[in-house]
């Protein structure tokens, strides 16, 4: 039976994915809004597959504060990577540069508006991360992050990439962490089993803190429900 949910989540959801991901330059081309609301259909057309097919439900916890604030999540599962930008209202999303050399999809997801992370650090890298996150401050969006830079196994609680310290620095908004259970039914290699998701929403921790502070802070508090 597992098998087959897995299946038939697989036509259903990926099967339909493929159509979306081929249109979503032609809502980018109307205008961002549209394709925010475009990409905002395609998560909940996940999150129904995931519900009604997978038996995966989610669970909130704590209250989403009204933005624009920087969000710092635990990344588990791609799961939390679609869902959460629908529940949050759209942020600008930091995403790795391999993403925007996507055929089709890479356009799509610059116009999205967000803020290009790139791995080797380098100077013109970091100038040009610093002024996505400049940017999208004065578009007045909120901002969303996972400062561990990539999927961790349950359990794992890696140190926090040196970007995240930077941004935190750049935009000067709170941080609101976000602890995330979903690698138990969403695993990154075999199959999705029934279960609940939880993200727990922390206190707001306020900016202008020393980096030691704020990423003890922020590790701690994204890995409550480690």
């Amino acid at each position: 039976m597992l098998l087959l949910r897995n299946l038939v989540f697989a036509i259903a959801f990926y099967g339909l994915s493929v159509p979306i991901v081929l249109f979503a330059p032609v809502a980018g081309l109307v205008s961002r809004k549209v394709l925010r609301t475009y990409c905002d259909g395609w998560a909940a057309y996940m999150a129904f597959c995931a519900r009604w097919i997978l038996g995966i439900h989610v669970r909130i916890e704590g209250t989403i504060p009204p933005g624009p604030v920087f969000f710092a999540a635990k990344h588990q599962a791609n799961f939390e990577a679609v869902d959460l930008t629908r529940r949050l209202d759209s942020p600008a999303p930091v995403m790795k540069r391999e993403l925007t050399k996507i055929p089709v999809w890479g356009w799509a997801a610059q116009r999205y508006g967000g803020i290009v992370a790139d791995r080797e650090a380098n100077a013109g890298a970091l100038r040009s991360m610093m002024r996505d996150a400049r940017a999208t401050k004065a578009e007045g969006r909120s901002v969303l992050i996972f400062p561990e830079g990539t999927r961790t196994a349950l359990g794992e609680r890696p140190a926090l990439r040196s970007g995240f310290a930077g941004l935190y620095r750049i935009l000067g908004l709170p941080v609101v962490p976000i602890a995330v259970h979903s690698g138990h039914v969403w695993p990154k290699k075999g199959l999705k089993r029934p279960g609940t998701v939880v993200f727990s929403f922390g206190e707001p921790i306020p900016p202008g803190l020393p980096r030691h502070e704020i990423e003890a802070r922020v590790l701690e508090a994204i890995n409550a429900l480690n």
